[in-house]
């Protein structure tokens, strides 16, 4: 079964794409949705992290999906966001290639991710989300970083 939060009936999901993908997030943890920003490299920093961004006077770390997640590197365009979310308390953007809707899925349209699932590591993936004869993978957003990589978000937003 889904492992979701297990409280509702439903919950709502902010869709984005990498690719052809669809990933949803618990819209629970989604701050803010923007346009990229103009990113700062930080030097020794993991290929996944972009760089930093100063956003009303806050600096977030920005993490790219695709080279997190094994997908071929592709220039920013007018559909690329950076999604800001909430990461075991660590506010932290993440480069989408476009954001497509906030959809609401019924626990029972939730199965948990198969097992043989590749490319993304399954472990990310809390259930596949089923609207009509579209599937979404919906990740978990505590698992998508390891501990490691969290310690080393942590360092570069103190930068």
């Amino acid at each position: 079964m889904y492992k979701g939060r297990g409280d509702l009936m439903s919950m709502q999901f902010v869709i984005f794409k990498i690719e052809a993908e669809e990933f949803g997030v618990d819209i629970m943890k989604v701050k803010e949705i923007i346009k990229p920003l103009q990113i700062v490299r930080v030097p020794n920093t993991p290929v996944f992290i972009e760089g930093i961004i100063n956003l009303r006077g806050k600096v977030h770390p920005v993490f790219n999906l695709r080279k997190k997640f094994g997908f071929p590197e592709k220039p920013f365009d007018d559909d690329t966001k950076i999604v800001i979310v909430d990461v075991n308390g660590v506010d932290i953007g993440f480069i989408v290639d476009e954001v497509n809707e906030i959809v609401r899925i019924e626990e029972d349209q939730i199965e948990e991710a198969p097992r043989f699932i590749s490319g993304v590591n399954s472990q990310y993936i809390s259930g596949v989300g089923k609207i009509d004869s579209r599937m979404i993978i919906i990740l978990d957003l505590d698992l998508v970083l390891s501990v490691d990589e969290q310690e080393q978000l942590k360092a570069v937003n103190k930068s």
